[in-house]
């Protein structure tokens, strides 16, 4: 069901004309929309049961709901005079009708082509079976008045992410397929509802939380004439939609149908002012009581992977100690095991710090040495090995040291954290040697003009057809986030990667170059600054051709696992993470695909939006990366400074203001809410 009002359907069925009164149809008429003998009370004392001993929350599911003839009128119309708008968010990627509830505003020449679909919605929402579902649910009365529905279309790539439908005066959210009658659904093709469960945390102070676990315990897949519902309760109706996947071939899909997962999902309210059953202020309560019971035992507590942020002090590990710019030879012996030789440079960081400074963002190309970096090659794909192994042998992989991240509705994605590696593994290297150094510290100050004050890494690995995270806002100083991709698999929108191998040789000249000549220029086979520039609207240049190659031919569809950065929400109306739709103003500041061996460096204002898009089975492998939060000291002084000379340094300049821009200029290839 929709993740929220704010992610409901708002594009309009038609024009509009005066709203008339909607008329309520008799208990006769009503039933008679229905299959014959639903209302039997022997049939409802068996739904009735079935409700109250479900798992993993009680929910109930009705096959052959409504009078066959009626619904198959309803989807005829549907597919005739309807149009869809195709959205996607942090949160799903589906095509939506406007709300239904406008049906009755509609002029008369578009009313008359949906009769069927106004007499299905009266009925749903008529007293006989609102008092059926209360019966069921023990909900208490449901408003006849307040309708509120849409019709919803998933394709193969679509989903709808986790989510628990507490929003306002909702008390039962429902879902009704309209899948092909002629082609039986399969479960294979994906498209479930899918529960999650909940489990009790108690914290320090005796107080009890609810908290969903990671991975759905319940599937329903869609079938024709089926209704599914259950009552919305706060910190436990956990629901999302499971991938519709992608057939093997377009012939497969043609004798498919297409696999068109269309549905009408929406939500039975508290009774409206005038309505039986109206209580003054229930509304405001109900909002309330579920507010306290989300915070209820502060169920954050619970959430993985909880920061392990590590200070920073001042003196040798800043760059301010240092008479200048330049990194030691003890330095440089460290750096240069980890970090390309092209990077090290003082005229290479001193270009990535004017880029940064105009840019607030950067992208870096093969930023790791390829002798590491095959290490890490070598361990990943290992891995992946034993995973597609482990699949098609139907068991769990074996257990390591990367945990689930959680819960489902904020994120889910392996990870590892410093202190969880062994130390004979690369990411021990990545996580414990290299990222917590005084002398990468003292590199990310120089690339960036900043000063580092406290830090905090993870790795994550985001598994394909199952990982993502959702939106969330960053409330306070401007900071630097830094993601180096670590993804092997090619087929992700980002330029193909550099074979490792082939660089080791140059990269043995160039090292020699920077232990006897560090302050010459970088190599000269390295690309200029402006030659390695691509602007594209606030996206960078490749991520705007994946696009582009995606709307050209349909059957490459994305993938997802793309890092976005958004504008916050300005208006309240808006959907602040709806980032693509037919008719939607690009507000993304920063969009990076997977890629191997890239690294890119943001500085997050306050107030801007960041996911990890969910990756859909048909990606070629999983994301990983090494996700780090830097926070950065004020510089005394920038205050005064700015007032005399209008300048901005970047940490008065962040992404949340400024568009981005790829930076390819030192690389050493060619490549750079509804159900």
């Amino acid at each position: 069901m929709p993740a929220s009002t704010k992610r409901k359907a708002d594009a309009p069925l038609g024009k509009t004309s005066a709203k008339r009164v909607k008329k309520a149809i008799s208990p006769e008429v009503a039933k008679e929309r229905f299959r014959k003998g639903l209302f039997d009370s022997s049939v409802l004392d068996s739904y009735t049961a079935e409700y109250a001993a479900s798992e993993p929350y009680k929910h109930a599911v009705i096959h052959g709901l409504v009078d066959d003839s009626l619904l198959r009128s309803v989807r005829d119309e549907i597919r005739e005079n309807v149009s869809f708008t195709p959205k996607e968010t942090d949160i799903y990627k589906i095509h939506q009708s406007g709300d239904l509830a406008n049906l009755d505003g509609l002029e008369d020449e578009a009313l008359a082509k949906l009769p069927s679909m106004l007499a299905l919605r009266d009925a749903l929402y008529s007293e006989s079976f609102r008092n059926y579902v209360s019966h069921i649910t023990g909900c208490g009365p449901l408003s006849g008045r307040k309708t509120d529905m849409a019709i919803n279309v998933y394709t193969p790539g679509c989903y709808l992410l986790c989510h628990d439908d507490v929003i306002g005066s909702r008390k039962v959210s429902y879902i009704l397929y309209l899948t092909d009658p002629d082609i039986p659904w399969e479960s294979e093709w994906g498209g479930a509802l899918r529960l999650f469960p909940t489990s009790e945390k108690t914290g320090e102070n005796g107080e009890v939380a609810k908290t969903p676990g990671p991975d759905p315990v319940k599937i329903i897949p869609p079938a024709w004439n089926q209704l599914s519902f259950f009552a919305v309760q706060p910190g436990e109706s956990f629901h999302d939609v499971e991938e519709v996947y992608h057939a093997s071939s377009p012939e497969e899909l043609e004798v498919q149908g297409g696999r068109v997962r269309m549905a009408i999902s929406g939500w039975f309210h508290i009774p409206q002012p005038g309505e039986d059953g109206f209580v003054q202020g229930a509304e405001e309560a109900q909002a309330k009581n579920s507010g306290l019971m989300q915070l209820q035992g502060n169920p954050d507590q619970h959430d993985r992977p909880l920061p392990k942020t590590v200070e920073v002090g001042g003196g040798e590990s800043s760059q301010e100690s240092r008479s200048s710019q330049e990194f030691n030879e003890s330095d440089l012996e460290f750096l240069l095991k980890y970090i390309a030789p092209s990077y090290l440079t003082p005229d290479t960081l001193t270009g990535i710090a004017e880029h940064f400074d105009e840019n607030s963002s950067i992208t870096l190309p093969s930023i790791l040495k390829a002798s590491f970096a095959e290490r890490l090659r070598q361990d990943i794909e290992k891995r992946e090995k034993e995973a597609k192994a482990a699949a098609a042998a139907e068991k769990t992989a074996a257990g390591d040291d990367w945990q689930v991240a959680r819960p489902p509705h904020k994120h889910r994605f392996l990870y590892l954290q410093q202190g969880d590696a062994p130390k004979d593994s690369p990411w021990y290297e990545l996580l414990d040697v290299l990222l917590p150094s005084m002398q990468f510290r003292t590199w990310l100050e120089m690339a960036t003009s900043t000063t580092v004050s406290s830090f905090d890494l993870t790795a994550r690995r985001f598994r394909h057809g199952k990982d993502y995270t959702l939106a969330t806002g960053h409330d306070g100083e401007a900071r630097l986030e830094l993601n180096l991709g670590l993804t092997p698999t090619q087929g992700w929108g980002d330029n193909d990667g550099e074979d490792d191998d082939d660089e080791e040789e140059e990269e043995e000249e160039e090292e020699e170059e920077v232990k006897g000549k560090g302050k010459d220029k970088a190599p000269a086979k390295k690309e200029s600054k402006e030659n390695g520039k691509k602007k594209a609207n606030g996206k960078n240049g490749e991520a705007k051709k994946a696009e582009e190659e995606t709307e050209e031919d349909p059957e490459e569809a994305e993938v997802g696992g793309h890092e976005v950065y958004m504008a916050g929400d300005d208006d309240a109306n808006d959907d602040a993470a709806i980032y693509r739709s037919s008719n939607d103003d690009d507000n993304i500041l920063f969009f990076q695909a997977a890629a191997w061996n890239k690294m890119t460096i943001v500085l997050r204002d306050s107030g801007t939006l960041r996911f990890v898009k969910y990756i859909n089975r048909k990606a070629p492998g999983d994301r990983w990366d090494v996700s780090a939060m830097f926070e950065i000291q004020e510089e005394e002084g920038d205050d005064d400074e700015d007032e005399e000379d209008g300048a901005a340094g970047p940490s008065e300049k962040p992404l949340g203001e400024s568009s981005e821009e790829e930076f390819n200029g030192f690389s050493s290839s060619e490549d750079s809410d509804s159900d």
